[in-house]
């Protein structure tokens, strides 16, 4: 059966309209948006989209942690639940379309289905994920992590904010963690569909669309230390110095190009550097730098790290420096569901909408829900690949695009 598409023109107002009404909540003089887990305009948000979704037809509740949910019963009782939305919160001073568009998108897709078709057989349910980017507090996916059972209070009973509010309290004030609400773990989603901005510039630079994501990219995260020997700036000749700071330039100089060399496509990134004494006339004593490594492989990424510390080693040593090293992230490559995957791609290509079947070099809740439950990422460009930030932007056409293709994936799945 053919489904029946919104009018062009009503839904890109509608989403346009959606986008612009959900910024309202944490919006700043400069375009920036920002609504930091538990915040005043957290609460806000979520208030809003819980008095959307009882607008459109769909039964509102929280769970304990403060993910937001809007069902639309199936027919069929026993049939698990197809489950669709994005995060709520944002990094500070973000955009207005990160995690945003993939909540608009599916309230825009369950009020379109419901108004045309009634009741689905399976049930759909549209989420709210309570937090995502990990900028309050020193925790990221706290939203998806509790509904897969991967995230805990436990973990969290010591984090603070930058202001030394702990988590416990935050969560208390906006009224979650009392057990009032169901708890967070879900036993019953059948699948997860995520639609989110690029947050690149691979779609618009190729001219696609849309992007079918296969794997959502592994990460491995290290504090590189170098240590060497503080002297004076002008009485140590260059032949007898250990000097941190160019022993830490020479290796990531090294690890940038091995990088760049890489056939497959591996990403290394250093993006933070600590110096001490940090002083203009002294030789660095110790250098500490941040190392990001990603890539669709574990083995790709493993190999690389490996070499690069290899190479480390006898870069140090030529300088009569130590280098160590502290990996605080492993998170392992997640493959998209296949299944899910084709059925994308059958409707794009029946609609003549152009594609690319992409990696994701950004974490995104479907990750976590990627080892759950059979889980889509579907991409929309960015304009410029400009994400975390007000200058983020997707046209009108595009969102459009993505929500078309919610509708119809939403419809096949459910109906």
């Amino acid at each position: 059966m053919m489904i029946e598409q919104p009018k062009p023109s009503a839904l890109s107002e509608q989403v346009q309209r959606m986008i612009e009404w959900l910024a309202s909540h944490g919006g700043e003089e400069g375009g920036g948006v920002t609504r930091l887990l538990y915040d005043p305009a957290w609460r806000s948000a979520q208030r809003a989209i819980e008095s959307r979704m009882q607008e459109i037809g769909l039964v509102a509740r929280y769970d304990d942690a403060g993910n937001l949910f809007g069902r639309m019963a199936g027919r069929d009782p026993e049939a698990k639940v197809v489950l669709t939305g994005s995060h709520v919160d944002t990094v500070i001073g973000g955009g207005k379309y990160d995690g945003a568009y993939g909540i608009v998108a599916a309230l825009v897709a369950a009020e379109h289905l419901l108004t045309r078709y009634g009741p689905p057989l399976k049930p759909i349910e549209v989420v709210s994920l309570c937090e995502e980017e990990g900028s309050r507090f020193p925790l990221t996916y706290w939203g998806s992590g509790n509904i897969t059972g991967t995230k805990s209070r436990e973990a969290v009973a010591d984090a603070a904010d930058a202001a030394g509010v702990t988590f416990e309290t935050a969560m208390r004030e906006a009224g979650f963690g009392y057990g009032r609400h169901p708890q967070p773990r879900r036993l019953d989603l059948e699948c997860f569909i995520e639609l989110h901005i690029e947050q690149g510039e691979v779609l618009e630079r190729e001219n696609k669309s849309i992007g079918v994501v296969s794997h959502i990219v592994g990460q491995r995260r290290y504090d590189i230390t170098v240590r060497g020997e503080s002297n004076h700036a002008g009485t140590t000749p260059m032949r007898w110095r250990h000097d941190a700071m160019f022993t830490a330039a020479e290796m990531i100089r090294a690890l940038t190009l091995r990088a760049k060399a890489d056939p497959a496509g591996l990403v290394a990134t250093v993006g933070r550097m600590e110096v001490k004494p940090n002083v203009g006339n002294v030789i660095a004593r110790e250098v500490t730098f941040s190392l990001d490594v990603r890539h669709s492989s574990a083995e790709t990424i493993r190999q690389f790290c490996e070499e690069s510390f290899r190479e480390f080693e006898t870069i140090a040593a030529e300088h009569g420096t130590r280098v160590s090293s502290r990996k605080w992230m492993d998170e392992a490559p997640v493959a998209m569901d296949p299944l899910l995957q084709r059925t994308a791609r059958e409707v794009l290509e029946r609609e003549s909408v152009s594609y690319k079947t992409m990696t994701s070099g950004a974490g995104h809740d479907s990750q976590v829900f990627g080892t759950f439950c059979p889980t889509a990422l579907l991409f929309v460009p960015s304009r410029g690949g400009i994400s975390h930030s007000p200058a983020e932007f997707t046209e009108t056409e595009d969102l459009e695009r993505g929500v078309k293709l919610l509708i119809d994936l939403l419809y096949q799945l459910a109906y």
